[in-house]
């Protein structure tokens, strides 16, 4: 058994690079643990042609590091996996973490947490889970497809040694990996059939590639870096506008309706690439290229939902068969189900899996009733239409610091959240999504998890949710002192001053 000290740290994406610079500067001692060999978490696995972030670069970065060398104004997978791996170095993260890690367990023993990893054993006061929503592909369960003799992989686990040149192929999913590899692949393939369940929303994407002259004028005027990425946040929140205004809505979807009519003349074809529901109860995508692509003549639309295998044919819910050499997913991530959650227990051995019972509930995002001294990082409810995930990690890094330095200034041991407090947020949460394009009748969403409960959202603007998730209020949570452990005869060597 190792005693980690104050704190494990549970993923190195962006989450966990996050947490650990902060950690750093603030004097914590801690630990992560990653199951890769590389830093970098999503922006790692994921190197699938085209693989970028639709946020701009000048806001997927970290307000203690911004970054004036971006190439292109959407940063590519290459350009953020090597950001983040820079971030680590630079901000004393990476002698800090043991790769190829993976946890198995974690549960509270009433006074710390106990870890099972692949590489050992840990105990920590603290533990932080920094997974994130996109880390743990999702492949539907299909009849037949053990049984295909081809190649079959989803965008996550991308298969660079097989050559797709004249192959025929079948691509599930139109979420945005799909959007952004089916360009780059279509050109290779003989044929490409294009499942597709549901049509997406996609509007144009601003993206441009930066200048020297840029790069070297963000580098000698911090400013002007901060202004850009000032603008940037300000286009989103005027965005955000119509996310939470259903009845404006109708005002931008006419921007993703020209996206449809340039790329695709065929009216037919544009009929089937047309949304039949409200713009923004699905994520939004960004694409210049997606549409021209679908509309070649190599490419075939089949708008239903692909429901068997049956040797090397694919077949849909109307019966239609394409017989293929690959099978593409663009399926997403288990958002709502994180395999993490099956993974941590409280004192008397629950899962928050069996707890949420398939609706994940937290407090801010962040804690969780009858799981002490548990940070989650982009928890619950934690998901933006509009916004930059990395301004939510950031929040909750930040909050998560107040709690610890409280409780360090206080003498606390530890710190669990009121069920009152939390069950109160989540019903404000609640209410405020029913007033939102997040939410509506009838729409088919990964944010709905299998109750039908949105709690994947945050339903209001990232200015309020900077503002919301800042500080640590102890009245909204039973504390432990360190002398009440050792008067039981309880104290833990986990912990440090």
């Amino acid at each position: 058994m190792t005693t980690v000290g104050d704190i494990l740290v549970i993923g190195a994406g962006p989450g966990g690079v996050a947490a650990g610079a902060w950690l750093r500067r603030a004097g914590f001692d801690f630990l992560v643990l990653e199951r890769g060999s590389e830093v970098g978490g999503t922006w790692r696995d994921n190197n699938y042609p085209g693989c970028a972030c639709d946020i701009a670069a000048s806001l997927y970065c970290f307000s203690f590091a911004p970054n004036p060398d971006w190439k292109r104004a959407y940063a590519e997978q290459p350009e953020l996996r090597d950001y983040l791996q820079r971030t680590a170095d630079e901000f004393d993260v990476t002698r800090s973490i043991r790769f190829n890690e993976e946890v198995k367990s974690a549960r509270w023993d009433g006074q710390a947490w106990q870890v099972e990893s692949t590489g050992g054993s840990y105990t920590a006061r603290v533990l932080v889970t920094a997974t994130g929503p996109w880390s743990a592909p999702l492949v539907p369960d299909l009849p037949g497809l053990d049984q295909f003799p081809g190649a079959v992989f989803h965008s996550a686990q991308w298969d660079h040694d097989f050559d797709l040149k004249g192959k025929r192929v079948a691509v599930i999913g139109t979420g945005a990996s799909s959007v952004q590899f089916l360009p780059l692949v279509q050109p290779e393939v003989e044929k490409l059939h294009l499942f597709q369940r549901t049509a997406p929303w996609i509007i144009p994407k601003t993206d441009y590639a930066l200048s020297e002259f840029e790069r070297k004028m963000y580098r000698k005027y911090p400013g002007a870096l901060k202004a850009m990425r000032k603008t940037q946040l300000g286009i989103l929140e005027s965005l955000g506008f119509f996310f939470r205004h259903p009845k404006a809505m109708p005002a931008l979807q006419k921007l993703a309706l020209w996206n449809i009519r340039r790329g695709v003349k065929d009216k037919a074809l544009r009929e089937i690439l047309t949304p039949n529901f409200i713009m923004g109860c699905r994520r939004v995508l960004l694409s210049n290229t997606y549409y021209p692509a679908v509309a070649s003549d190599n490419v075939e639309v089949i708008p239903q939902e692909l429901v068997r295998i049956e040797g090397s044919k694919v077949i849909g819910a109307d019966g239609t068969a394409r017989e293929v050499d690959a099978i593409l997913f663009g399926t997403g991530f288990h958002y709502s189900d994180p395999p993490i959650a099956g993974k941590i227990r409280d004192e008397k051995g629950r899962t928050l899996e069996e707890m949420w019972e398939g609706s994940p509930q937290a407090y801010l995002g962040t804690n969780v009733h009858g799981y002490p001294n548990l940070f989650m990082l982009l928890g619950p409810n934690m998901g933006s239409g509009t916004g930059s995930a990395i301004a939510g990690i950031e929040a909750q890094v930040r909050y998560a610091l107040s709690a610890l330095t409280t409780m360090r200034d206080n003498g606390w041991h530890a710190v669990e959240v009121r069920a009152d407090v939390q069950d109160d947020y989540n019903t404000e949460l609640q209410k405020a999504l029913g007033t939102t394009v997040y939410t509506p009748i009838g729409c088919n969403s990964n944010y709905i998890d299998r109750n039908g409960r949105n709690s994947t959202i945050w339903p209001w603007s990232t200015k309020r949710l900077n503002k919301r998730i800042r500080t640590f209020a102890p009245d909204e949570y039973r504390t432990v002192a360190r002398h009440e452990l050792a008067d039981t005869g309880a104290e833990s060597g986990a912990e440090t001053g």
